[in-house]
């Protein structure tokens, strides 16, 4: 299964390992189908469908479901590269804060290109014992809708500890 897993596409790999945490850890991201676009050690893009179980009454993506896709893309960076070094490492997040700037209508794009930073944060949490942190920024946007106009900035405080 691990080798069949190997042979396709990092973005199909980073989904499907992704979904199947999802199902196992948190079922909110496996209900909301999270994809990975793009990703690579600097950044990545997950999207999220609109559909009608990510939809407010509005027509627009719940805020909860905005929050999710920006912990995904975070989050899932740091998961890679730890997974790399194949380290025990754990991965929380503190402090969150989020700026809505327009409604979400329509599916959402989730960047985060803080790849380098994150980097250093995982050698860092490797060579030490004490818990280490650093901002990780997030981008949404809608570009069937908006284009590359965000509507919503993310910032969460990533917090890795050597276990």
């Amino acid at each position: 299964m691990l080798s069949i897993l190997k042979r396709l596409p990092e973005t199909l790999q980073a989904t499907i390992m992704l979904r199947l945490f999802g199902l196992t850890k948190i079922p909110l991201l496996f209900f909301i189908r999270p994809s990975v676009v793009e990703i690579d050690d600097r950044r990545i893009v997950v999207k999220v469908p609109l559909r009608r179980r990510t939809k407010n009454h509005l027509g627009a993506m719940y805020f909860g479901v905005l929050a999710a896709g920006a912990d995904c893309a975070g989050g899932l960076l740091a998961m890679r590269l730890i997974m790399e070094r194949g380290k025990n490492i754990s991965l929380v997040f503190g402090r969150f804060t989020a700026d809505f700037l327009k409604q979400a209508e329509g599916d959402v794009l989730f960047t985060c290109e803080d790849g380098e930073a994150i980097t250093r944060l995982v050698e860092q949490a490797i060579g030490g014992t004490e818990r280490v942190e650093t901002p990780v920024h997030v981008v949404a946007t809608v570009p069937d809708r908006l284009g590359t106009e965000p509507v919503a900035r993310f910032t969460l405080l990533l917090s890795l500890k050597k276990r």
